[in-house]
């Protein structure tokens, strides 16, 4: 059995649970439960204040843990990653009021600047040989400017609607976030390899998530062509129609390529495409 550490609230908590949900592992809580076993896996889940997650997991008082990578940089960069889950994809910026002009970073010399970062503008602004005042706040930053508190902040950005919402602007990306899933330092010969197991699951989950489902008619002269243009794992599949001179060919695609594959695979004579989603992909 392995213990994992979860965001008990907001951004990562849904993403978390439904990313495990894809693995075949159901984590099912009644209200205000803090530890849940799961259905489907040999594994515990603790649901715990994301600040709070880099020490259970340096401690060793859970095994594993789903994070910001933000917070890693903000607190817990000793603690090792072994896998980046590609969502609560966010980053960790500058700003200021939007009545203020910015040119250069330059320009936040000697500002006052709210943060509930502070290692990671300590870090930005050494590293940049910037003098500013920190005024540390836990939550509400986007605040500080409005009460006169300060000056700029430095705090997490999604969407930029918060941002918006309080007549501020981003002038300066420190850092660019996603959750990751961390391991503790010392885990046992039985615990790594459940943890191996679980990070198999979630690669074939993420894999999958990549690319997507090709199946296209062809004619028979032009299978070839059409192949060529299709950035495969191994080769199409090809199997014949009962419409004589026709095949049907099924392949996988990457996601990020999709449009610029179909224009191409049209061109080239393929015909009735459909694309599907994957949901697993085991190599």
């Amino acid at each position: 059995m392995i213990n994992i550490a979860i965001q008990k609230s907001g951004r990562l908590h849904e993403g978390s649970i439904k990313l495990l949900k894809k693995c075949g592992i159901d984590l099912i809580s009644g209200q205000n439960q803090l530890k849940v076993k799961a259905q489907g896996f040999e594994l515990n889940a603790f649901y715990l204040r994301n600040s709070d997650i880099p020490q259970y997991v340096r401690d060793g008082v859970v095994d594993i843990g789903i994070i910001g990578s933000n917070l890693l940089t903000e607190k817990g960069n000793d603690i090792e990653i072994i896998s980046e889950l590609n969502f609560a994809k966010c980053r960790v910026s500058i700003a200021i009021p939007e009545s203020k002009e910015f040119q250069s970073i330059r320009d936040l010399e000697g500002m006052k600047i709210a943060t509930s970062y502070p290692n990671t503008l300590k870090a930005f602004l050494k590293k940049n040989n910037i003098s500013a005042h920190l005024h540390i706040i836990n939550g509400s930053v986007e605040i500080a400017p409005n009460i006169g508190l300060s000056d700029a902040i430095c705090d997490i950005v999604s969407s930029g609607s918060t941002l918006f919402m309080n007549n501020l602007k981003e002038v300066a990306t420190i850092l660019d976030s996603q959750a990751v899933m961390v391991k503790a330092p010392k885990l046992t010969v039985t615990k790594k390899n459940l943890v191996d197991k679980l990070n198999f699951r979630i690669q074939t989950v993420l894999k999958a998530d990549r690319y997507r489902y090709i199946l296209c008619n062809v004619p028979n002269e032009k299978i070839q062509k059409v192949s060529s243009l299709l950035p495969v794992l191994k080769s199409p599949t090809v199997l014949p129609l009962l419409r004589e001179g026709w095949s049907s060919l099924h392949s996988v695609i990457d996601k990020e390529d999709f449009w610029d594959v179909i224009d191409q695979i049209k061109e080239a004579g393929a015909e009735d495409i459909l694309i599907c989603p994957i949901e697993k992909m085991v190599r």
